[in-house]
């Protein structure tokens, strides 16, 4: 590693003033687990001159619910999360979401704001410095994307611009799901914005002065069925090869409400909006889940080698509408 200053903050305030004050030269390390390695392989265009230790700021590690919401603290753990009784009982697909991620050790240490603001794991954005030296692909200042005509295996199959690399990020896929909105915080104040607006076809939207705070969560329709399916090589530590949450509500056999949300086929988290509008007001069968999964496929345009990835979403997809028939059946069976 390159030398750095190294500050431990000890409020938002002084967070947000030394972001500004070095001008996009200043990094945040809450659990590290994605920046120590980063910073290993000098994967950065630039090197941070400054790292800001943010894991002494008190008030950030909560879970916490009033009548309408639930809060959570950025600093919080995935391991909390899956721990939390609150989260359990309101948020289950959020605590599947968390213990989807890594392995133990990662998250006992990876937070929730971490794990949002994570950098994108493309190979070749993330190629090592010290091995024949740094890939110039689009996000750092090359005039193209590699992967376009390289390896895309796991690579957007809708969605991108310019950059073709994936949103790594299961939180953001349940979060979105969920209908969550996160506080940031910045030199100019603070803002909210909605977990599904946070991300870009090139990165997130936060300004180098701004850190997120905490995230929010209106609190689900109790019987509200709610599901988060992965798709990986390997069940622990990998990132989605094609993930799948949502949150369906059923009124007497009839689907009333429902959010679908895809993940890893495209730089953002993808609401299914063609998906949720068909199924809104219709009776769920098999054979609705096969059209809804067609639907959620519209505008795809899978690579040279990732086409595999419509099948598993298209099944994903069926998974959580079928998952939900089957859980309302269930409950309504006689004992």
């Amino acid at each position: 590693m390159k030398t750095f200053a190294h500050v431990n903050a000890g409020s938002v305030d002084e967070v947000t003033n030394l972001l500004a004050q070095n001008q996009g030269k200043a990094k945040i390390n809450a659990g590290g687990t994605d920046l120590l390695g980063v910073l290993k392989h000098r994967i950065l265009p630039e090197y941070p001159e400054m790292l800001i230790n943010i894991k002494k700021i008190t008030g950030l590690n909560i879970i916490e619910a009033d009548e309408e919401w639930i809060r959570i603290g950025a600093l919080t753990t995935l391991v909390e999360i899956v721990k939390s009784p609150l989260i359990e009982k309101t948020c289950s697909l959020l605590k599947e979401a968390a213990r989807s991620v890594a392995s133990p050790q990662i998250r006992n240490i990876a937070t929730i704001g971490g794990n949002l603001c994570q950098d994108t794991r493309c190979w070749y954005y993330r190629y090592p410095d010290e091995i024949g030296g740094m890939i110039k692909c689009f996000r750092k200042g090359g005039k193209t994307c590699p992967a376009v005509a390289g390896e895309n295996q796991y690579h957007a199959i809708m969605g991108a611009k310019k950059c073709f690399a994936v949103c790594p990020s299961d939180m953001a896929v349940a979060l979105t799901a969920l209908g969550a909105v996160c506080t940031l915080a910045g030199v100019k104040g603070v803002r909210t914005i909605a977990v599904e607006e946070l991300y870009t076809p090139l990165g997130n939207v936060l300004s180098p002065d701004e850190m997120i705070t905490a995230i929010h969560i209106p609190k689900p329709a109790p019987d509200a069925k709610q599901t988060f399916f992965k798709f990986t090589l390997r069940k622990p530590i990998d990132f989605a090869i094609v993930s799948a949450a949502s949150i369906i509500t059923i009124d007497k056999g009839i689907c009333t409400d429902v959010r679908i949300v895809l993940g890893a086929v495209a730089p953002t988290p993808v609401r299914a909006l063609k998906a949720e509008e068909f199924l809104k007001g219709k009776a769920l069968s098999e054979e609705i889940a096969d059209q809804a999964a067609l639907l959620a496929m519209d505008g795809a345009k899978p690579l040279a080698k990732n086409a595999y990835k419509l099948e598993i979403a298209k099944t994903l997809v069926k998974r959580v509408v079928k998952d939900s028939v089957v859980t309302v059946n269930s409950l309504n069976d006689p004992v």
